[in-house]
């Protein structure tokens, strides 16, 4: 099934998907321009800190386990 096209000026043709690809586009790059570098590192900082308490979680609880066998 072809897609269809939208005209354009003059005689170029642009596929849906184009049209769609510019868009998603156009949303990145202004979400991009709202994130600072502070909220990346928070964001970093933060999952490594709560996949530091996962892992010791689950190490403390696999030991506690095998005790009580």
């Amino acid at each position: 099934m072809a897609l269809p096209k939208l005209r354009l000026k003059g005689e170029r043709w642009m596929k849906v998907n184009d049209i769609r690809i510019s868009a998603i586009g156009g949303a990145i790059c202004s979400v991009w321009a709202s994130i600072s570098l502070g909220d990346v590192l928070q964001t970093a900082l933060t999952a490594a800190l709560g996949t530091l308490v996962s892992f010791a979680t689950s190490r403390l609880l696999s030991k506690l386990g095998k005790r009580k066998k």
